[in-house]
C-alpha cells in the first residue's frame, strides 16, 4: 500500500520503518527537503542516515507525500498540524483517510506540557472542520511510539488503544489496519469525533504517568465486568 506520513519526527520514523519493513511503499512528507535531510535526530544520527537505511521510505514535501499515500497518518507536532495539512493541500486530501496521532500539546512554558485545546474542542476536530472532505480517524495518540507499532512488547498486548471519527467506514478500515499492521487486539470504538477530546486529554495524565514510572513503556487497559 502507499502510504504518507506527514512528519518527519520520531514518532513518524518509527511509523516509517515499520511499515516499510512489512512491504508498504512510505513517503514522508516535510516543509523542506533540504533542512529535513542536514538534521540531526535526538540520537546525534543525521536523518540522512536514517533515511539511507530504510530502503522502503522516501522523503518529500507535505504535498508529495499526501498525494503519494492511498491513506495518510499525521505524525507531525500538534501546533503544526493544521498548517502541514494546509500545506499538502486539500487536493491530495480529500476522499483520504486520516490517521491523526498528533495531539494538541503546548510546550510554551516548558514542561510539563499543557493542552492548546481541551475540553469542547480537540484538535481533531479543528482538522476535521478544515478539511471536511478527509475522513480524520484519531487513533495512536496515547501511547508511546514503540507501543504503537507493536502492542505485544507490553503484556502480550493486553491493553487497549482508541478510535474517534464521523466516518464507520473509515474507522472500521482503520480497525483492519491496526490489527494488520501493528497486531492490536483490544481497539474500543468511542464514537464521533467530537470523542477525540477525551483521547487528547489523556495526554497530561499519560505525561505525569511517565514521570512517576521513569518509563515511557507502559499503556491502558479497559477492565470491565
Amino acid at each position: 500500500m502507499n502510504i504518507g506520513i506527514l512528519g518527519t519526527g520520531g514518532v513518524a520514523q518509527t511509523l516509517a520503518a515499520h511499515l516499510a519493513a512489512g512491504g508498504h511503499s512510505i513517503v514522508l512528507g516535510t516543509r523542506d527537503v533540504a533542512t529535513t535531510q542536514a538534521r540531526a535526530g535526538t540520537d546525534g544520527q543525521p536523518f540522512a542516515a536514517w533515511l539511507a537505511a530504510q530502503p522502503g521510505v522516501r522523503l518529500d514535501t507535505l504535498a508529495g507525500a499526501a498525494a503519494h499515500g492511498s491513506v495518510l497518518l499525521n505524525a507531525t507536532a500538534g501546533h503544526a498540524s493544521l498548517a502541514s495539512l494546509a500545506a499538502a493541500g486539500e487536493a491530495h486530501l480529500n476522499g483520504k483517510i486520516l490517521l491523526d496521532i498528533a495531539n494538541p500539546l503546548d510546550f510554551s512554558h516548558g514542561m510539563p506540557p499543557s493542552l492548546f485545546v481541551a475540553n469542547t474542542d480537540s484538535l481533531a476536530e479543528q482538522i476535521q472542520r478544515q478539511f471536511p472532505a478527509l475522513k480524520v480517524v484519531k487513533t495512536l495518540n496515547t501511547l508511546t511510539a514503540a507501543l504503537m507499532v507493536n502492542p505485544r512488547l507490553l503484556a502480550e498486548g493486553d491493553h487497549h488503544l482508541f478510535l474517534s471519527g464521523n466516518d464507520a467506514a473509515a474507522k472500521a478500515t482503520v480497525r483492519g489496519y491496526l490489527q494488520a499492521w501493528f497486531g492490536w487486539q483490544h481497539i474500543i470504538d468511542l464514537g464521533d469525533i467530537t470523542t477525540a477530546r477525551g483521547t487528547e486529554m489523556l495526554l497530561p495524565v499519560w505525561i505525569r504517568l511517565w514521570g512517576a514510572l521513569q518509563t515511557p513503556m507502559f499503556n491502558f487497559k479497559i477492565v470491565q465486568n
